[in-house]
């Protein structure tokens, strides 16, 4: 980039980043072939990173956490994981830190809170968030799976899929109706782990691109979840997904944007040393453009990302703009991984190059999380609201 100055980092927060750059080093980016390989990270990966304080940064001291409720700690540490290139690992492990706890966190009761939160910040236990159905993907109004009050405990059924971090996930948030005759009013929120008998998991899916991260399709047959287990108040749950869906949203900007810093970092190194016609790819002018155009972009995208984090630490990132975020941020990526492959030729088609593998994982972005139609339409709702 050209270096406009970052002026929300403080020195202390430059350390952490430079702690999190080293673990990811050493730690991360020599084993992602591998979890590649394997579909997922390893279980040992998720309690490294606990035992290294990397998880659930603001999980209160109580609880074995940080109790850090600086948001840019956490956007730093999605920073650093985009950067690498590992994007399976940099969409699974701030889903389980700033996803997964958050529900857990605001609307869990204290039962809940003491048995599954030091588990989380341990690494012990993997956590996903299971709203998406067969049936029933954006539209979250329409999800078919029930929880029924059976007076001691609610009886779950149904199925979710694409479900990141399902393989592996130890607990899981699960949006059910509890009154199927309500609509949105009728959705409740539910911690179901894996020692619940009737709860099961299907085999990772072959996915296009994010091959280490485990996704799959999870079934909850009728599954006994105790009182204690559910989130908040009953019927309540779709106002608390709104509510929390700004954060993941800005997650997921936040790594896309980071994701499409390392591709286009990669690209400038490799094209300043691929020969062609006597020089190098980077000495033709559509090269020098198309770089020049990238760094434009990607600079004006980071100053607009460090103002959200900004702004979410005060609590002041709404709906609206966090989708545009998800919205801006991951066609942002996908427009710089396609011109990085194009700028690598032949090259960029070859699994064993990183910008092949990006472009790869870069697409879904725009799909999870809500569909980039979707955000478009929150957007224009605020915009267009009648007073």
């Amino acid at each position: 980039m050209n270096g406009i100055p970052r002026t929300i980092f403080t020195e202390e927060h430059e350390m952490f980043r430079l702690s999190v750059r080293d673990y990811i080093a050493k730690e991360i980016s020599p084993k992602n072939a591998e979890w590649e390989k394997n579909k997922m990270v390893s279980r040992e990966s998720w309690s490294a990173l606990g035992n290294n304080g990397f998880l659930c940064l603001q999980a209160p001291e109580e609880f074995g956490g940080m109790g850090i409720n600086d948001f840019r700690y956490n956007a730093l540490f999605i920073e650093e994981l985009g950067l690498s290139g590992c994007s399976g690992p940099a969409i699974g492990y701030p889903l389980h830190s700033d996803i997964v706890l958050p529900y857990i966190l605001h609307y869990g009761t204290e039962a809940a809170k003491s048995k599954y939160i030091p588990s989380m910040v341990s690494g012990e236990m993997i956590s996903a968030v299971a709203m998406t159905e067969p049936g029933a993907g954006s539209d979250l109004q329409n999800i078919k799976a029930t929880a029924k009050d059976m007076g001691d405990h609610y009886l779950v059924n149904g199925s979710k899929t694409f479900i990141t971090n399902g393989y592996l996930c130890d607990l899981v948030v699960v949006a059910a109706k509890t009154d199927p005759n309500l609509g949105a009013k009728g959705i409740s929120l539910f911690i179901v782990d894996n020692k619940m008998e009737g709860f099961t998991k299907g085999v990772p899916f072959e996915k296009v691109g994010l091959h280490a991260q485990d996704t799959c399709e999870l079934f909850f047959e009728d599954v006994k979840v105790p009182k204690e287990n559910l989130l908040g108040n009953e019927g309540e749950g779709f106002k608390y997904l709104m509510t929390e869906l700004a954060q993941e949203r800005l997650v997921v900007a936040l790594a896309a944007l980071s994701l499409a810093e390392g591709t286009f970092l990669s690209t400038v190194n490799y094209v300043k040393e691929r020969p062609a016609f006597g020089k190098t790819v980077s000495d033709f002018q559509n090269t020098r453009f198309k770089i020049a155009e990238m760094s434009a972009k990607l600079e004006m995208a980071r100053i607009y990302c460090d103002q959200l984090v900004v702004l979410h630490n005060d609590k002041r990132v709404d709906s609206a703009m966090s989708s545009a975020a998800k919205y801006s941020m991951t066609e942002l990526q996908c427009e710089v991984a396609d011109e990085c492959v194009q700028l690598h030729g032949g090259y960029g088609y070859m699994w064993e190059y990183p910008v092949a593998r990006a472009y790869a994982d870069a697409r879904v972005q725009r799909i999870y999380a809500g569909t980039n139609e979707i955000m478009k339409e929150l957007i224009a709702r605020k915009i267009l609201k009648k007073d």
